[in-house]
């Protein structure tokens, strides 16, 4: 597919800061910002919602054709609803991150909300954060980076996010869920986490929000002029 303005796909761990620096990346260049990782959160949440285990694939798979068809999760503007609620600060848990964890595991969500996505990116001039969107939902995407960096810088970041919003948090324990997250996600079935060899690395250990954000805004306006736009 030809677009007239790239699609940018930031991928990475858990804890990479992709959540932020993908909103300030999509701000900067005017693009619109969707948040994959939000899906998975979500469905995570509505299963919690109704009864289900997470590892209930079939049940929890039968329920995320469910959300698609009905549309019942939307992105509005720095939102996500879900049947027309405001969850943004519901998903942002760490048991619900926990929950979305499990639930992207499972190939019946994976594939209920691949659509979603690419439909949601198709005209381009947008951002998208996950695990998998520079090499399965937007393997085409025109700038694709890999945001990442050492596990105890991103379990230190993960540790001050939750005691920002007065959640109960242990250093060491976050730092766990970080390395447990990280084998589920590389070693899952389907669509495992990997760097698409045409992604751009960027190490995050050493560098300011600032840094980071820059670093990707002037590599993807260089993407954007040779596409014209």
């Amino acid at each position: 597919m030809s677009r007239k303005r790239p699609v940018v796909a930031i991928d990475g761990p858990a804890g990479a800061g992709k959540t932020t620096v993908t909103r300030r990346v999509a701000e900067a260049l005017g693009y619109t910002l969707v948040d994959t990782g939000a899906l998975y959160r979500t469905v995570a949440l509505a299963a919690e919602r109704k009864g289900l285990s997470w590892s209930d694939e079939s049940a929890v798979a039968t329920l995320a054709e469910g959300l698609a068809e009905q549309g019942a999760v939307r992105f509005e503007g720095q939102r996500i609803t879900l049947f027309g609620e405001d969850v943004s600060q519901l998903i942002r848990t760490q048991e619900i991150a926990e929950g979305a964890s499990q639930v992207s595991a499972i190939p019946g969500v994976r594939a209920a909300l691949l659509d979603m996505q690419r439909a949601a990116g198709a005209e381009g001039g947008v951002v998208l954060e996950g695990r998998d969107i520079g090499t399965v939902v937007f393997p085409d995407a025109e700038a694709k980076f890999f945001l990442t960096a050492s596990v105890d810088v991103r379990a230190e970041r993960r540790f001050q996010e939750l005691r920002s919003r007065g959640a109960p948090a242990e250093l060491d324990r976050v730092r766990d869920e970080v390395v447990q997250r990280d084998h589920r996600d590389t070693m899952r079935p389907v669509a495992p986490l990997t760097q698409a060899e045409d992604a751009t690395l960027v190490d995050s250990s050493g560098m300011s929000i600032d840094e980071v954000v820059a670093h990707i805004v002037n590599h993807t306006r260089d993407v954007a002029r040779k596409l014209g736009s």
